[in-house]
């Protein structure tokens, strides 16, 4: 692997995201849509070096992402704090027990201004849930740690052939903007 360029002053999260993937060498991105990880989505869309593919749920992107990797392809699945809440059985009957490294980037919903219900009550669960099935994950709250945070849970994963998550706070996407 090739150490993560200095990011360039002003640069977005989404940028920075998108710049650690590429020295990471993860090419596909599959995601859900989410209205909080359109930067990142629009962004990969825009860059020949991904392959984006859209699933219509979150267990495809994890399927999709774990026969990329048995064919020797690097993925990552995108996802909301509601998607997750789809994914234990599928994580817990395929990507652990054959030690896929699946990376998931997921957008923390329910929480500092969401008014949805339904979106807080899968957001108090989403952290239990991956210490329950011993997922590595961290939050990611400032620009500042996006790049240190989502290079060394990349290299984590694959180094130790495990699932990994990092959780985008509203402290990092929001800031700024008008509550969801």
């Amino acid at each position: 692997m090739v150490e993560p360029a200095a990011a360039p002053t002003g640069e977005t999260w989404d940028e920075t995201v998108v710049r650690v993937l590429k020295v990471n060498q993860v090419r596909l991105v599959t995601y859900v849509p989410d209205k909080v990880l359109a930067p990142l989505i629009k962004r990969v869309h825009a860059d020949p070096y991904f392959t984006v593919i859209c699933p219509a749920r979150e267990e495809e992107a994890v399927g999709i992402v774990t026969g990329a990797y048995l064919a020797g392809l690097r993925g990552i699945v995108l996802m909301q704090t509601s998607g997750f809440a789809t994914l234990p059985n599928v994580l817990a009957s395929l990507a652990l027990p054959y030690q896929i490294p699946v990376l998931m980037m997921i957008s923390e919903r329910g929480t500092l201004g969401d008014h949805q219900l339904a979106q807080s009550i899968v957001c108090s669960t989403l952290r239990p849930i991956l210490q329950a099935l011993r997922i590595e994950n961290h939050g990611i709250e400032r620009q500042d740690d996006v790049e240190f945070i989502v290079d060394r849970m990349i290299r984590q994963a694959y180094a130790t052939q495990a699932a990994a998550a990092m959780i985008l706070s509203p402290l990092l996407t929001s800031r700024g903007k008008k509550s969801y």
